[in-house]
């Protein structure tokens, strides 16, 4: 079993607004450029632009439950899964997201992976309620 981390972040905006921003591949350099700088839609794959090559996203299908797992799949032809959700938390949201410490990650590299995705849930919150 891989070590893991699931952080979260209180958003003051209903979840139907949250999960539809997230929920657009088109947004995701918006608000997690740090991992995402670059993405395009190429034969209806979404694909990324990373230091380490192009990389395919591939988000769970829209759902009501504000379900948004997504898997990245490296150059390398490994995939990650990232479970993400959007839950009702009050008149706001919370948006949760895990990451995993594969067996081949550091642990230095588990905490920048942390440090980088709690920036980008920073920057989502900031660009929702703004």
């Amino acid at each position: 079993m891989m070590k893991s981390k699931t952080m979260n972040k209180s958003i003051k905006s209903d979840p139907e607004t949250v999960y539809d921003f997230l929920s657009n591949l088109e947004n995701l350099p918006r608000w997690a450029s740090s991992t995402f700088p670059f993405i395009k839609e190429v034969n209806g794959e979404w694909i990324v632009d990373t230091l380490h090559g192009q990389n395919k996203v591939m988000l769970t299908e829209r759902n009501n439950f504000g379900i948004l797992d997504h898997h990245v799949k490296l150059t390398s032809g490994v995939e990650v899964y990232v479970p993400m959700r959007v839950v009702k938390n009050g008149d706001g949201s919370e948006v949760m997201l895990t990451v995993f410490q594969p067996p081949e990650m550091t642990e230095e590299g588990f905490v920048e992976d942390i440090q980088t995705v709690e920036k980008d849930l920073n920057h989502l919150k900031t660009i929702i309620e703004s």
